[in-house]
C-alpha cells in the first residue's frame, strides 16, 4: 500500500501518468502518509486555533462575556481530561495484562541451563 502511494505521489510530482492514480483519493493518501504524531499535532493545532480565535475574538463574533469565561480555561480542562484518560488507559491495560506462562517456563528453563553451563565452567552460585 505504501509503495503504491509513494509511486502515485511521485507520478503526481513528475507529471507521469499512472493507471492506479485514479484509485486514490486525497484523504487516503494523506492518511497513509501521516504518522500518529502528525495526526496528534494536526488535531492539537486545530483545537488551539479555534481556542485562540474564540478567546481573543479575532473573528469579531462578539460572543457574550459568559462564553468567553468558559472558553478561556478550556486548555486546562482538556489537559485534565487527557490525564484522566491516560491514567484510565494505563490502569485498564495493566489490569488486563495477560500472563505468558509458557514463556515464563521457557525462560526459567533457559536460566537453569545457563546456570548449569556456568557451573561446568567453574562458576559457583
Amino acid at each position: 500500500m505504501r509503495q503504491r502511494t509513494l509511486s502515485w505521489l511521485s507520478s503526481r510530482v513528475t507529471g507521469a501518468s499512472n493507471k492506479d492514480s485514479t484509485d486514490f483519493h486525497f484523504l487516503v493518501v494523506l492518511r497513509s502518509i501521516m504518522t500518529k504524531l502528525l495526526q496528534w499535532l494536526l488535531g492539537v493545532s486545530v483545537v488551539g486555533l479555534a481556542w485562540g480565535l474564540l478567546t481573543f475574538d479575532l473573528l469579531d463574533l462578539q460572543l457574550p462575556h459568559a462564553y468567553r469565561e468558559v472558553v478561556w480555561p478550556m486548555p486546562v480542562y482538556f489537559l485534565v481530561v487527557f490525564g484522566c484518560y491516560s491514567l484510565a488507559t494505563v490502569g485498564f491495560r495493566v489490569a488486563t495484562f495477560n500472563d505468558c506462562e509458557e514463556a515464563a517456563k521457557e525462560l526459567q528453563a533457559q536460566i537453569q541451563e545457563a546456570k548449569l553451563d556456568l557451573q561446568k565452567k567453574g562458576l559457583k552460585f
